[in-house]
């Protein structure tokens, strides 16, 4: 039985409908495809926007007990909501820091060898705990360095001050299967895994997945892909789709020609249109690159953004949709037009639309832990 759970804005003209039951099975179609490997799951940025303590809590309820954050608070939170969870932290540590991530039991992922060191002291002063170590292996963000990687991996002093949870390193290019440098990452990633043959490895976040077996070594840690997000480029999503975003339509009116619409007169009307001003807009998260390029549905009726997208409205030529009336639902993300539609649109990626939604939606959880 579907279970429904609302939160957000009481009176909110706009409505983010989160499927619980398709984060599950998007959980369970990328678990089976990395078998034997252990999927773990990224929930940082608030669970890319849907909320992370109705995300995690489903996620555990599916199985899932390894979890990755980017921020100590992000970790902290968690904490509170899943008490047994493994909890990685990706950004590292920094000294004043310490002391909350054992008291919290989160696992830093320590980046450089000053993270190393202070991770080692603090193991020294309190019981030890265990540390992710990352490496870059050519994203030339964070991780150690190859110097860095040596220095470390020689070092066995080092090596021994504290339980190691995990060597980790992120491909740059996976979404692209054809890309050189995904077989050159991980013919590096390769030879430090093996100077730590007893420590679990990870290398393929979401898009990684979906390049075979070969990338998968002990652990995965999907993101994106688990709401919903397409994993490869040009290929078909396997993802079931987990947000639906809708508008309210606050006033419809007929225009023509020569008006025009919106900040800046961009659109000018070259015939009669009926025109729907729409409750969203870039302070939600409906970005402003999609002014004159979005589209929204109807029914089964595509309406396009006509004019600019302002901070709180947009407008839709709903001419084609001859029964739409003030006070419908428009589906600005929807099953037919889902957020990779919509990122496309906008010049951009799924990741940024997910994380941007606003918090001034109504927002209904359906299925799962709602």
């Amino acid at each position: 039985m579907t279970t429904l759970k609302s939160s957000g804005p009481a009176h909110a003209p706009t409505r983010l409908t989160i499927d619980l039951d398709a984060i599950v099975a998007n959980y369970q179609i990328l678990s089976n495809r990395s078998a034997p490997a252990s999927c773990a799951a990224v929930v940082k940025a608030d669970a890319y926007g849907l909320g992370i303590d109705a995300v995690s809590r489903t996620l555990a309820s599916a199985g899932c007990g390894i979890f990755f954050v980017a921020l100590l608070d992000e970790g902290i939170a968690l904490r509170e909501i899943l008490p047994d969870a493994d909890i990685f932290i990706l950004n590292g540590v920094f000294a004043n820091e310490a002391p909350e991530f054992h008291r919290h039991r989160l696992i830093p992922t320590l980046n450089d060898l000053g993270q190393v060191d202070i991770w080692a002291r603090s193991c020294q002063l309190k019981t030890p705990q265990p540390a992710a170590l990352q490496f870059d292996t050519g994203m030339a963000r964070l991780g150690l360095t190859p110097a860095e990687s040596a220095t470390l991996l020689a070092a066995s002093d080092k090596l021994s001050a504290f339980p190691i949870a995990g060597v980790l390193s992120h491909l740059a290019c996976a979404n692209d299967p054809t890309h050189p440098l995904n077989l050159e990452q991980r013919e590096r990633f390769e030879k430090i895994a093996a100077q730590l043959p007893s420590v679990p490895a990870s290398f393929s976040a979401s898009s990684g997945i979906f390049l075979g077996s070969y990338w998968h070594f002990d652990m995965v840690r999907p993101g994106a892909s688990l709401y919903g997000v397409a994993p490869m480029l040009g290929a078909p999503n396997p993802m079931r789709q987990v947000v639906k975003l809708q508008g309210k339509i606050l006033q419809v009116r007929s225009v023509d020609t020569p008006q025009t619409v919106g900040y800046g007169a961009t659109h000018q009307f070259a015939a009669p249109t009926r025109i729907a001003t729409v409750a969203a807009g870039y302070a939600d998260g409906y970005m402003r690159s999609l002014s004159g390029r979005g589209t929204a549905y109807i029914a089964e009726t595509s309406v396009p953004v006509v004019g600019r997208v302002s901070m709180d409205l947009i407008t839709l030529d709903i001419t084609d949709a001859t029964g739409a009336k003030l006070g419908d639902l428009v589906d600005l993300i929807g099953p037919r037009n889902d957020v990779d539609s919509l990122a496309a649109h906008a010049g951009t990626i799924g990741y940024e639309i997910l994380t941007n939604l606003g918090r001034r939606y109504g927002r209904t959880y359906t299925g799962g832990e709602a």
